[in-house]
């Protein structure tokens, strides 16, 4: 339950009507249910009627707020991976190396952190274990997660590509950077040989690979 906590930690909120805010504080009490769940039971393995209960509603206000167990799962990865991303705030537009550089180094260090929290390296283990039983979950984790991120990160390096800042195919350089960022760290944390890297690492890694990638693709 510790995990479901950390997932669905309590963020300001614009200011609701109080039907609405009982309703939202219900949906979240069912979607850190089913979180805990499935990393008891498997996707495969978590009943509604559980989740239900673990909850405190009744399936038909189970049903009614979020949708069947698959609705859960998406909602579950896709509160987690808008974190990924960068807001417009904080992405200026890439119109030369030092713009780029800033952008990268903290896109990179966001995934980074992001990526590597516990609950998220979870649902990677959740959905390597279940990728037999219930194929869905790598389904749900690549369309909202890693696919919206990996465009996200596309779309910086096409500008830099056009402002002539880098050369090459924004897809492949995406690939590129990805790799230098993460070596083999995500493998070891799946592996649980090694610890979630500290803000200073982050920042670290991140810059080396922006560094590296420079080097590789910059005019």
């Amino acid at each position: 339950m510790a995990l479901a906590r950390e997932y669905f930690k309590k963020r300001p909120r614009p200011r609701r009507r109080p039907e609405d805010a009982g309703e939202a504080s219900v949906r979240e009490r069912i979607l850190s249910a089913a979180f805990a769940a499935f990393m008891e039971h498997g996707y495969f393995g978590a009943r509604t009627l559980e989740i239900a209960t673990r909850a405190k509603v009744s399936k038909r206000e189970l049903y009614a707020l979020v949708g069947s167990k698959q609705d859960m799962l998406v909602a579950c990865i896709a509160a987690r991976s808008a974190r990924m991303r960068l807001a417009p705030a904080e992405r200026p537009a890439v119109r030369d190396r030092d713009s780029l550089t800033r952008v990268l180094q903290a896109l990179g260090a966001r995934l980074l952190g992001e990526v590597s929290d516990p609950t998220v390296i979870a649902t990677f283990r959740l959905a390597i274990g279940e990728a037999k039983q219930a194929p869905e979950v790598a389904r749900v984790l690549d369309a909202q997660a890693r696919r919206p991120s990996r465009a996200a990160l596309e779309g910086i390096l096409e500008e830099a590509c056009t402002a002539e800042v880098l050369r090459g195919e924004p897809a492949k350089i995406a690939e590129q950077f990805v790799a230098l960022l993460w070596g083999d760290l995500l493998l070891a944390l799946l592996l649980r040989t090694t610890e979630r890297p500290g803000p200073a690492e982050l920042k670290r890694r991140a810059a080396g690979a922006v560094g590296d990638l420079l080097r590789l693709f910059g005019r």
